[in-house]
Parts: C-alpha cells; sequence; structure tokens
C-alpha cells in the first residue's frame, strides 16, 4: 500500500467517525480513537506501519504545544510556576510511588517497577488539552492546574528519556549523565536567544516578503527547527516548540502564526489519536483480558484519586476536582516513547512493553467516555449545599444572576447610583477574576431555590437575568416566576428564540445581547455610505420598530422551523417595501 492509499484511508476513517461521535456527544478524541482501532492491523488491517505514522503524527502534538505557547506570556508562565512545581511534582511523584508498588508486587525489580511507575504517572499531553479545548475548560481554574501539570510532566520525561539507555548498560556515573545535562541546557539556552532576539527580525523578513505561503513556511521552519534540536538535546520535543511558542507569544507575529499552524496542528493531530488507536494491540486483549483490564484499572483509580486529593487541597471544588481528576487520569504519548526505549536498551522485555503499551492506549481511550459518563450524570444533579458562599446581605433590592461582561455593565451603573445588589455568579473563575477588581460578589447555581433564597429574594424586588447559558437562564427563569412571584425580571437574551423561550415563561422585560449594539454599528455604516445623519437613523429606527413586532407577533410559532423561516422570508421583503417606501418620501419631500 502506497502513501496517498494511506492517507485517504486516515482521511475517511475521519470524515465518518468523528462527526458521528461528536453527534452522540462523545467528542472528536474518541472518534479518532475508534476510527484507528477499525482500520488498525487489528481489525481491517487497512493500515499496517503503525509506529512510522504515529512518529510522523508526533508533529501534531508539538504544533499543539507551540500554539497554547503562543497564548502564555513570559508574565502568564510565571505566575503559573507554583502550580507547576508544587502541584505538577507532587502529582507525578505521589502516582509514581503508588504505581511502582502496585508493579513491585507482580514481581518486577525495584527498578523495573520504579521506571514503569514514573513512566506510567505521566498523563497525556495531547488526550487531556484537546479535551479540555473542546469542553471549553482551558481556562477554567481546574483546566489551568491541569495544564501546568502537564508542563511539569513535560520536563519530567527528559531525565526518564535520558535514563533509560543508561539504566541498560547497568549503570548510572556522572561520566555519563553530566554531558547530557550540559548538552540539554545549551540547548535550552540557545533556543531561548534565538527566540527572544533572532525569530522576530526573520519573521519580519518573511513578512516583508508579501508572501503568505514563505511566513507559513517560516512558522513550519520554527517549530519544527525548534523540535529537532530538542530531539538532538535528548530533551522533548514538544517542550521545545512550547518554550518557543512563549517566546513569541508577545510578538506582533502571534495571531498570524496561530492562524497558519492551525490547520496543520488539527489535522496531525487527529492522525496522531487515530495511530493510538491503530496500535491498541487487540490480540493481547483477546489473550489477556483480565490483565489488560486490572491494568487500566489500577492505572486510571491511582492517578484519579492522587488529583483529586491534590485538586481539593488545592482549593478545588468537588466537581472541579473530579473534572481535573478524570481529565488527567489516562498514561500519556511518552509512555510509547520511553518504553520503546527502554526495549531497545533490554531494560524491560517485549511482553512487557506491549502489555503496558495496550494498557496506555485503553486509559487513553477510557478517558473521552469516563468524561460523557461524568456529563450526564452531573448535568441533572443540582449542587451540593457547600457549593456555594451564602450572601452576608439579604435585603438588596437587586440581585444579578450572572456577573459577567453583560452583568458587571448594569452593576457598574448600580454601584455608581449607590443601589446596593447581590451578585451571584455559578463560575467561580469569574468570581475569582471579578473579586481582584474590589467587586463584592458570591459565586453559586442561580437555578436553586435555597440559593436565591439566602439572597434575599424574598425581599428583593428587581432580578436581573444576565446568565449567558441559554438552558441554566431558562431553569431560573422559571424558578423565580414560580417561587418568587414578588421580584420583577429583567432578562439577558442571547439569540430570538432564547427571548421566545423566556417570553412563554412570563418574562417581558428582555434585551437581545448584540441587537442593540449591532443596530448601532449599522447606522455608523449607512453613514460611512454616505447617508445622512438623519437618513441612517430613521433607517434604523425603522429595523428596529419592524423587528420588535415580529419578535412579538412571532412568538407562538418559534418551533416550527419551516414556519419561521416562511415568515423571516416575508418580513425581508416587507422591509424592503417599507425601506423603499421611505426613499419615495424623502424624494417627494
Amino acid at each position: 500500500m502506497n502513501l496517498l492509499d494511506e492517507i485517504i484511508i486516515f482521511l475517511l476513517a475521519a470524515i465518518i467517525a468523528v462527526p458521528l461521535f461528536r453527534r452522540l456527544g462523545l467528542g472528536a478524541v474518541l472518534g479518532y480513537l475508534t476510527a484507528g482501532v477499525v482500520i488498525g492491523p487489528w481489525s481491517l488491517g487497512l493500515i499496517e506501519d503503525t509506529e512510522t505514522i504515529m512518529r510522523f503524527a508526533e508533529f501534531g502534538v508539538v504544533m499543539l504545544l507551540f500554539v497554547i505557547g503562543l497564548e502564555l506570556q513570559l508574565s502568564r508562565l510565571w505566575a503559573l510556576r507554583r502550580a507547576i512545581v508544587g502541584f505538577g511534582a507532587a502529582q507525578w511523584l505521589i502516582t509514581g510511588v503508588l504505581l511502582a508498588v502496585a508493579v513491585w508486587f507482580t514481581g518486577a525489580t525495584v527498578i523495573h517497577a520504579a521506571l514503569i511507575g514514573l513512566v506510567m504517572a505521566l498523563s497525556s499531553t495531547a488526550f487531556a488539552l484537546q479535551l479540555m479545548a473542546e469542553r471549553g475548560e482551558l481556562t477554567t481554574r481546574y483546566g489551568r492546574i491541569g495544564f501546568a501539570n502537564l508542563l511539569f510532566q513535560d520536563l519530567a520525561a527528559v531525565p526518564l528519556i535520558a535514563l533509560v539507555p543508561l539504566l541498560g548498560a547497568h549503570h548510572i556515573g556522572s561520566d555519563t549523565l553530566l554531558p547530557a545535562v550540559l548538552r540539554a541546557i545549551l540547548v535550552l539556552a540557545i533556543v531561548v536567544i534565538v527566540g527572544r532576539f533572532l525569530l522576530r527580525h526573520v519573521l519580519r523578513i518573511a513578512a516583508l516578503a508579501k508572501v503568505r505561503e514563505i511566513l507559513t513556511a517560516t512558522a513550519l521552519l520554527t517549530v519544527l527547527g525548534t523540535a529537532y534540536l530538542m530531539e538532538i538535546a535528548g530533551l522533548s520535543m514538544e517542550l521545545g516548540a512550547f518554550l518557543a511558542g512563549v517566546l513569541l507569544a508577545d510578538s506582533e507575529f502571534r495571531h498570524q502564526l496561530e492562524a497558519d499552524i492551525e490547520p496543520f496542528k488539527g489535522l496531525l493531530l487527529g492522525l496522531f489519536f487515530i495511530s493510538v488507536g491503530a496500535a491498541i494491540n487487540l490480540g493481547l486483549v483477546v489473550a489477556e483480558p483480565w490483565q489488560v483490564a486490572t491494568g487500566v484499572l489500577v492505572l486510571i483509580s491511582i492517578k484519579f484519586v492522587v488529583l483529586f486529593g491534590l485538586g481539593k487541597r488545592s482549593g478545588l471544588e468537588t466537581r472541579a476536582a473530579r473534572r481535573l481528576g478524570l481529565l488527567l487520569s489516562q498514561g500519556g504519548e511518552f509512555a510509547f516513547v520511553i518504553f520503546g526505549s527502554a526495549l531497545s536498551a533490554n531494560v524491560l522485555s517485549k511482553e512487557t512493553v506491549d502489555l503496558l503499551t495496550v494498557i496506555v492506549s485503553f486509559s487513553m481511550a477510557v478517558t473521552p467516555l469516563l468524561l460523557f459518563i461524568d456529563d450526564r450524570l452531573s448535568a441533572p444533579r443540582p449542587s451540593s449545599a457547600d457549593d456555594y458562599e451564602v450572601p452576608d446581605v439579604k435585603h438588596n433590592p437587586v440581585i444579578i444572576a450572572g456577573f459577567g461582561r453583560f452583568g458587571q455593565i448594569i452593576g457598574r451603573i448600580l454601584a455608581a447610583k449607590k443601589i446596593p445588589f447581590t451578585a451571584l455568579e455559578r463560575s467561580q473563575e469569574q468570581v475569582d477574576f471579578v473579586k481582584k477588581y474590589g467587586n463584592k460578589i458570591y459565586h453559586g447555581d442561580t437555578s436553586r431555590r435555597d440559593l436565591l433564597e439566602a439572597a434575599g429574594a424574598d425581599h428583593a424586588k428587581i432580578f436581573i437575568l444576565a446568565i449567558d447559558d441559554p438552558s441554566v437562564s431558562l431553569r431560573t427563569a422559571e424558578l423565580v416566576r414560580s417561587r418568587f412571584p414578588n421580584m420583577k425580571v429583567y432578562a439577558r437574551a442571547r439569540d430570538r428564540k432564547h427571548a421566545h423561550q423566556l417570553m412563554d415563561l412570563g418574562v417581558e422585560a428582555l434585551r437581545r445581547e448584540t441587537f442593540l449594539s449591532a443596530l448601532d454599528l449599522s447606522k455608523e455604516v449607512l453613514k460611512g455610505l454616505g447617508f445622512s445623519e438623519d437618513a441612517a437613523q430613521r433607517s434604523v429606527e425603522r429595523f428596529k420598530e419592524h423587528d420588535l413586532q415580529r419578535l412579538y407577533a412571532h412568538r407562538d410559532m418559534y418551533n416550527d422551523d419551516e414556519k419561521m423561516q416562511e415568515l423571516a422570508k416575508a418580513a425581508a421583503r416587507q422591509l424592503e417595501e417599507l425601506f423603499e417606501q421611505d426613499a419615495r418620501d424623502d424624494v417627494g419631500a
């Protein structure tokens, strides 16, 4: 089978599996994995050389780390230092020791058990980051802790990679280890100096050529060149790419680089996940099902318990600590590299390496399923009573539910008028952020009656519903209208359908979040096209009046898509006629 055949098979597998799994709510990563299993040597046998493909696909992880580095200035990285060193080191060492003890009980030597335990304690950077990105969890507090932990593990993989050949030689001496350390330090220094002072000039020269392909080629050379240097030094390619991204994070080329790398990153990451699925030895699973299942269960359980415990100790809520534990509970891609090296150096037997590789691969495949189950089990359940801070002011006349961009503007106006209010926000990360600016805000799920009672809903006059998530907004509106009829509800609607759903619940005072700002900008656009101030204002007012009439006239039909489409077309024709009539009136005047 030639390269073109394999490319077509990979693309077809991805195109079929990923949309299907996304539609089922299982996520793209599990779709890629399943596609790999199906086309791999142990199923249909369409792809056989998985090692070469995985080696190539590793560059997807490299590019992922480069793009993440572009999002992190050195100052932000420095702010994560405690999480990187403190949390990361504690998690790796504790997990490594517990796993080593478990392996030792199977009859392994102390050295072999220690190596296996420390390697299996490393999580998958590619899997965890992709899963967090899919779910929008990278910016959450547990997402930041997880990211810092993965960074430390990338660093921790370096000495493990260096030590494996030395274990094979049955000695670890300063005459061998010291040159490797010095070489690593030298390469890191070169990357920092070149990235800090030279790369910007190279990128500027490429940009001045005004040929898009040259800048893209320069971006790819930056990533691959850094990864190559790191590999020569015996370091992690991913770590080098991340460092290059960080050094370019505050450059004027940051967004251009990210846009150029993104398509390659996405395709290669998908290829990496498919390769992992194809590499799963189903023959070993059939031959040793209980051994594989036990290994996967022990690995995930130990990592989850340690991560959950450290997460709680770091101040995370129960659900956040649980998510952190699930996200990082799998083995990592470094296991493939290190165990492969251990096999070449005769440190571990082929049977042991095959078994460990299958356990790591299955732990990766199980992670999206565990997250899917957690989503389904936790979504309908209300939070426990200790998941929010009880407000200490119960008689404020105004309650603001949702203190993001929308709610904060209202809060600032009320504060300037010295009108007291109670602000509630369900995102702990948003609470922490807002508190930095001196705002008094409380954390909690506003769709819960006990929280609203604690916030003084029985005595408040006005309830401002500024929640971004439509489903949470609707649950809150239903609760407020049924349990606290004394409060008048002023609501933020995300779109027209959300507005209609709020109307069904009896909420009439509402504003669609982008409607008025879009009207204001439309007026400026018309003026820029040569319309007078009065003509532009009349056009906008005419549209606003017509749209509001439609909003209330069509509220009983919003669930009938075909009818709404017909009404939208009819309304567009009607609006055109109104504008034409206005133009004739202007001419007649």
